[in-house]
Order: structure tokens, then C-alpha cells, then sequence
């Protein structure tokens, strides 16, 4: 771990976080069946602890980000896709998302849920990064909030090199130390020149 980096949530603060969370949530859905619809690729850890601690029945949809860029005319631009939509017409849903930053991403998640008119539509985030935020979208639960716009690993969140995710705590801090890359790349290059 470099200098730049520090511990900023602990397992142990996590857990007691997301066991608040677990009975806010259960007392607003009083016993109702919650549609828990959990991102994928970063909200799994999340989404597992919480909704273990969520008393309510529930049944759980997986849902998968797909940036691309999409060419109209002479005009480009990036979209979100989602897969396979799942039908929660009338239903109590809860999206659930490890991090929201910008806001982008769950904005257009939860309009393209609310096509299927749901009774009720919420967003849980572990960590809601309010410096970053691009669109007038609040999450109704979140763990922790924070104004740092550095980048976290640890609990579900991977670095650079799609590592660390399996980590119990939150870092934030920079992925990799710009020295560690450069030392990388002259050693690909003393290698090539064997």
C-alpha cells in the first residue's frame, strides 16, 4: 500500500454501517417482497451483506452496465445499456449499486425500471460520492458519503488491474503508484530487448 493510500473504512464500520441500513429498509418496506435489483460487476458484495440483513422477503435480479459509443448521423455519443429487463410491474424495487458518483449510470437504471411501472422504485449505494455528482439524482439509502473524488477499492471494488476486490475494507486513494507503472514498463522493455 503506498503513502497516498490509508484505510478509510474499516470491515467492522462497514458491517455496523450496512446493519443500520438493513433495519431503515426493513421498516420502510414493513414485511412487503422486495425486488432487489443488484449491479453487477461492483455491487455484489453489497448487495450480498445488506440484503442478508433486510427482513423482508426477496427475490434478487441481476443487472450488467455496458458502456458504448453509439454513432447517430454525423453525431456521437456514449451510452448505457443494460441486459435483460425484469419484469417488476407493481412490484417494491430496490436497486442496489456499491457506488454513485456521477449519477449517470443509476439515473438511466432506475428510468429504464420505471418502464415497468414498479409500485415503488429506491437506490441503495454503500457509497455515495457527492463531489462528482452530474445529474439531480439522491440515493433514498446510502452507506457512507464522502466529497473525495479518488478512487476506492476494497469490498466488491477492484483496481486497476481488476484486483482487490476481496479486500474487507474500503481504501481510497490512487489505484497504482505512477513509479510502480513506470518500473512495469521498463522492465517489459529490458525483457523485449533480450
Amino acid at each position: 500500500m503506498s503513502a497516498k493510500q490509508r484505510s478509510s473504512y474499516s470491515a467492522k464500520r462497514i458491517s455496523a454501517r450496512i446493519g443500520e441500513l438493513g433495519k431503515q429498509i426493513s421498516r420502510a418496506y414493513r414485511g412487503r417482497r422486495v425486488d432487489a435489483v443488484v449491479t453487477m460487476d461492483r455491487g455484489y458484495v453489497f448487495a450480498a451483506d445488506l440484503l442478508r440483513n433486510v427482513v423482508s422477503p426477496t427475490v434478487c435480479h441481476f443487472v450488467r452496465a455496458e458502456v458504448r459509443d453509439v454513432q447517430q448521423g454525423k453525431n456521437a455519443r456514449r451510452e448505457v445499456f443494460f441486459g435483460s429487463r425484469p419484469d417488476l410491474k407493481g412490484r417494491d424495487v430496490l436497486v442496489l449499486d456499491a457506488v454513485m458518483d456521477s449519477g449517470i449510470t443509476q439515473e438511466f437504471l432506475l428510468r429504464r425500471l420505471g418502464e415497468s411501472q414498479p409500485r415503488s422504485l429506491r437506490l441503495a449505494v454503500l457509497l455515495d460520492k457527492t463531489a462528482g455528482r452530474r445529474v439531480a439524482l439522491e440515493p433514498d439509502y446510502f452507506g457512507f458519503q464522502t466529497a473525495s473524488n479518488q478512487v476506492w477499492v476494497g469490498y466488491g471494488l477492484a483496481d486497476a488491474r481488476g484486483e482487490r476486490r476481496n479486500e474487507r475494507g474500503l481504501t481510497q486513494g490512487k489505484q497504482w503508484p505512477r513509479k510502480a507503472k513506470a518500473a512495469s514498463n521498463n522492465n517489459k522493455k529490458k525483457d523485449s530487448g533480450r
